[in-house]
């Protein structure tokens, strides 16, 4: 085939998950809103403010309701959401009078919420009591925000398209016809959305089935038009023009079994010149196939929980707690390294747990009662329940473990990655998109088990399992460079490859200086793409069905997980 013709665009392939950075909607209600007018009802207007570098700045408000104690905001507010980051988010609602301005009399609040944009979107719809200044509820007041994602390229049609009767452009043989489709820009332009391969010596072809992404096929616009022209292929690039037909994704989505969805392909200099001309031939969409490409937040609003574990390196490197210089030091001033990159890290992975429970786990230490070096206990040493009551629940039990163990080693972590593995198995298993696990893995030095944690990797690749690393101290880290995927594919010991990257590794020491936020950012700004290739490697819904594609002006014919 001439080379021309095998260059489509580069926006119909389909590489990978959708994006991790959305848009996401919060629409905005509230119900017995404080009465603070005397001869009618508060007119409310809700605020929306957000907190940046810790100041509040007003992002956008809502038109201003008038005389409603439950109003239902039409305004609808628009933002970035990013997993990796707190997004803290301040809702204000005033009673308005008159203009937009807002008054400075403490009557005209009529209370505020603050929360995270993760603790939004995780709930999906999320209602919480309306609070005064200095903590005190304004009355039986409530708002309700419900979130949705916005994406425009979370999918993509197969289409299958055939001609008949198309003119012959060749003397001693019938044509050999392509077909392009062109979207048509906003500003009139034309983007070359597919072009086909030629059929040889053809005039009722038969072309190869083709995927696009809907962003790249219409913009997501069902009403938008595609130019689609069929040409007779010359060799030396001189193709002759068959004809040409306008379409929207509208119209072939009319297709449905057993009917098919045709146009005339007309050429117009023939239309104009010969009176009885009718068409160059006929092209009909034989079959028409939407695929889902579901989202992180698909996931996450469709019920997915974030499970987070959380193992300390307990290994005689670290220094004895009890001197200064200790890595495990208790400094009431200041927390230690291991405690800024728990809190950093989990403070992002609460909001994706809905009991606040999480695992805290130990390795390289002697454990009382036996004084046994263990390599897999829990730091509240109940080994029934290795769960703490939130990040602060995991900090105490840290603090309270020091005192009670001695630090020894080596530094083996592939008897807690296998035990997570066993447990995301579990969850694994039961086929939903229920649980997710993150295991943080907080250690001063390079792993000395490091065939056995290859081959933990490699097992817990197949799982609903990420592993975050973080080096904490001035050790040398480069061989655990190994076991982050970023440089090459991990493999096991006998050479088998991890089915897909989920070990992400962090030296602490990069980030003495940066604030919390950004440790964060960089250990789970993997999370989102790894969650979506797990479930998609599966072929595995989200399990509250999400809005159907292109919603609400678009219905699928037919809707597919992504293989």
């Amino acid at each position: 085939m001439n080379d021309v013709l095998e260059a489509t665009s580069p926006a119909t392939s389909l590489s990978g998950p959708a994006a991790c950075v959305c848009k996401v909607e919060l629409r905005v209600s509230c119900k017995s809103l404080l009465d603070r007018d005397t001869l009618n009802k508060s007119d409310p207007c809700v605020i929306l403010m957000v907190q940046t570098n810790g100041q509040w700045t007003e992002l956008d408000r809502t038109e201003v309701i008038k005389s409603n104690l439950h109003p239902v905001f039409g305004k609808v507010f628009l933002l970035d959401y990013y997993f990796e980051e707190v997004q803290k988010l301040r809702f204000e609602v005033y009673d308005i009078h008159g203009t937009h301005s807002i008054g400075t009399r403490d009557d005209d609040f009529l209370g505020g919420v603050e929360c995270t944009l993760g603790q939004i979107v995780a709930q999906k719809k999320m209602v919480k009591p309306l609070l005064l200044k200095y903590g005190k509820y304004a009355g039986k007041s409530t708002i309700t925000v419900h979130a949705e994602e916005i994406s425009g390229n979370n999918g993509y049609v197969e289409l299958s398209f055939r001609a008949k009767k198309l003119d012959d452009k060749d003397l001693f043989s019938k044509s050999d016809p392509f077909m392009e489709i062109y979207r048509i820009n906003d500003d009139e332009t034309e983007q070359l959305v597919h072009r086909t391969e030629v059929i040889k010596n053809n005039l009722n072809p038969v072309w190869e089935p083709f995927k696009v992404s809907l962003i790249s096929l219409c913009s997501c616009d069902e009403d938008r038009k595609l130019k689609c022209l069929v040409w007779d292929h010359d060799s030396r690039g001189k193709h002759d023009f068959i004809g040409e037909f306008y379409a929207t994704f509208r119209e072939m989505q009319k297709i449905s079994s057993g009917n098919k969805v045709s146009w005339d392909c007309v050429n117009p200099k023939y239309k104009q010149k010969k009176r009885n001309y009718k068409n160059s031939g006929v092209v009909i969409l034989t079959d028409l196939k939407l695929h889902r490409v579901y989202s992180f937040l698909d996931y996450i609003m469709g019920g997915c929980q974030i499970h987070f574990t959380v193992a300390i390196d307990f290994t005689a490197s670290n220094g004895d707690p009890r001197n200064s210089c200790s890595l495990h030091y208790i400094n009431p001033y200041q927390p230690n390294e291991y405690l800024k990159a728990l809190i950093a890290v989990g403070e992002i992975c609460q909001d994706y747990d809905s009991d606040k429970r999480f695992s805290a786990l130990g390795f390289g230490a002697r454990i009382p009662p036996n004084y046994e070096v263990s390599h897999d206990f829990a730091i509240n040493f109940n080994p029934e329940d290795d769960e703490c009551e939130g990040i602060q629940g995991v900090v105490e039990a840290y603090q309270n473990c020091l005192p009670k163990i001695q630090l020894y080693g080596p530094t083996n972590v592939s008897p807690i990655i296998n035990r997570i593995a066993k447990l995301a198995a579990g969850d694994g298993n039961i086929k939903d998109a229920s649980r997710y696990h993150i295991l943080l893995i907080l250690t001063d030095g390079v792993v000395t088990d490091m065939a056995d944690t290859r081959e933990a990797i490699v097992r817990g690749s197949y799982q609903p399992l990420s592993i975050i690393i973080v080096g904490v101290g001035n050790a040398d880290f480069t061989d655990m460079q190994i076991l982050d995927g970023d440089d090459g594919v991990l493999r096991s010991p006998k050479g088998e490859p991890v089915l897909r990257d989920i070990v992400q590794f962090v030296p602490f020491r990069d980030f003495k200086t940066a604030s919390p936020a950004a440790l964060a950012k960089c250990v789970l700004a993997e999370v989102p793409k790894q969650v979506v290739e797990y479930y998609s490697h599966k072929a595995i819904s989200p399990m509250v069905p999400v809005r159907d594609l292109m919603t609400p002006i678009m219905s699928p014919v037919a809707t597919t997980p992504t293989e």
